[in-house]
């Protein structure tokens, strides 16, 4: 199935239960019409729910359909009539993802995120407003503000920031175009005046921020970001390293652009991440303290056990 089916079969396939609970014995025809398809797609979709249900696959965990006709009617709904029940953990933190896109401008149709929002804490009351921790530190939550500030007003900013590949901290001028959810991940897309280009900037990486008295003027020929196929794009001066990293390490994958994670024995993990700096990659991993350690090159490999090799002998 394409991805486009997926994307159009899967919300009906969601809807079609709890619909035919509500109008049993409904001509096929009506339904398709309701759900803007043919008889015949619907069919086939009424054909694949008799195969979903709850694990156990018994009497109860299947959605069961009856035909009479060209009518239908749902006789066992595998539990789908129950209410969905959330924990106030859940709840929370479904109110603190849908509060998190209501603020950034263009990406969802806020006003459904906002009636979402108004149902959930209906439902949660009071509990709801302290039950998450959610992990935003102060500088991002400052950085994130200001672009706003910026992307309303039509300002210009002047942003400190840290690029990780590099290790290096910049200042830089951009005209701010857009904000971004990817990945669970807050990103500023901007054109960067030194660079002469748009550029995706990690909020949580601006270390400071400045809105400037000058409007934000990308050129006309400015194009937002293609990240249909994800965020990361490699570049030919990338080199790849293959490293394993202790459970107090996990973080470098999440942090740092990786190709591939496997888990090993539980805690720990193989990571190949790219890196255009060899000198970076060796001051990173002797920085983890024994808790990452590269098995591929040898060379940097070599690289990292001479470094600490000469640490000790200063040490003594």
């Amino acid at each position: 199935m394409s991805a486009v089916g997926v994307a159009d079969r899967l919300p009906r396939l969601l809807s079609l239960v709890p619909y035919l609970l509500a109008r049993p014995g409904i001509p096929i025809a009506e339904a398709a019409a309701d759900f803007g398809t043919t008889e015949k797609q619907l069919r086939r979709d009424l054909e694949l729910l008799w195969m979903c249900g709850l694990p156990g696959y018994g009497p109860g965990d299947l959605v069961d359909i009856s035909f009479a006709g060209d009518t239908v009617s749902v006789i066992e709904d595998a539990g789908m009539r129950r209410p969905l029940r959330l924990t106030t953990a859940e709840a929370t933190a479904l109110l603190v993802a849908l509060r998190t896109l209501a603020d950034v401008p263009g990406v969802v149709d806020t006003a459904a995120v906002r009636r979402a929002t108004v149902k959930i804490e209906r439902a949660v009351g009071d509990a709801g407003t302290s039950a998450v921790a959610v992990d935003v530190t102060p500088a991002e939550e400052a950085a994130t503000g200001a672009v706003r500030d910026a992307l309303a007003a039509g300002r210009a900013l002047r942003i400190r920031y840290y690029t990780a590949g590099r290790d290096a901290v910049s200042q830089r001028t951009i005209d701010p175009m857009r904000l971004l959810i990817v990945e669970g991940r807050g990103y500023l897309e901007a054109w960067c005046r030194r660079a002469e280009g748009v550029r995706l900037f990690r909020l949580d990486r601006v270390e400071d921020v400045q809105v400037l008295d000058e409007p934000s003027e990308p050129p006309p020929d400015a194009e937002p970001t293609d990240l249909s196929e994800g965020l990361f794009r490699p570049s030919a001066d990338h080199r790849t390293a293959v490293l394993v990293l202790e459970h107090d390490a996990l973080w470098v994958a999440e942090y740092y652009p990786v190709d591939e994670v496997e888990e090993i024995d539980g805690d720990r993990a193989r990571v190949v991440l790219r890196f255009s700096d060899p000198a970076w990659l060796v001051r990173l991993v002797l920085g983890l303290g024994g808790r990452a350690r590269i098995l591929e090159p040898a060379d940097l490999a070599g690289a990292v056990a001479d470094r600490a090799r000469a640490a000790l002998q200063m040490g003594e």
